[in-house]
């Protein structure tokens, strides 16, 4: 019974997501619909990503001397003079990594 509710849940979902893809063209949607659009990756982005470089696996906040922290702060600072996610990714990955294994945190 519950592998049918999973399967029944994830069709129907799916159906209700792509039916708005699927039907919804550009020309329906009027300027201010579009402009307002355009900011939802950087609005959604950052509610991905804080939370997993400022609460640890107990659901805590953690330190101010945490790794993290000063990862996603190199990566804020590349992501705003570069412009290039890439960039800022990379960034942000070594550093963290070099303050890990170099000043072994």
């Amino acid at each position: 019974m519950s592998w049918l509710a999973i399967i029944t849940a994830g069709i129907i979902t799916y159906l209700m997501r792509m039916t708005m893809v699927a039907l919804v063209s550009k020309d329906m949607l009027g300027d201010k619909i579009k402009l307002v659009l355009a900011y939802v990756p950087s609005a959604v982005f950052p509610a991905i990503i804080f939370p997993g470089v400022f609460i640890n696996d107990y659901g805590t906040f953690i330190e101010m001397n945490d790794p993290k922290i000063f990862g996603a702060l190199v990566a804020i600072i590349v992501g705003y003079f570069s412009r290039n996610v890439i960039a800022t990714i990379l960034s942000g990955l070594f550093s963290y990594w070099i303050i890990i294994f170099i000043f072994n945190f």
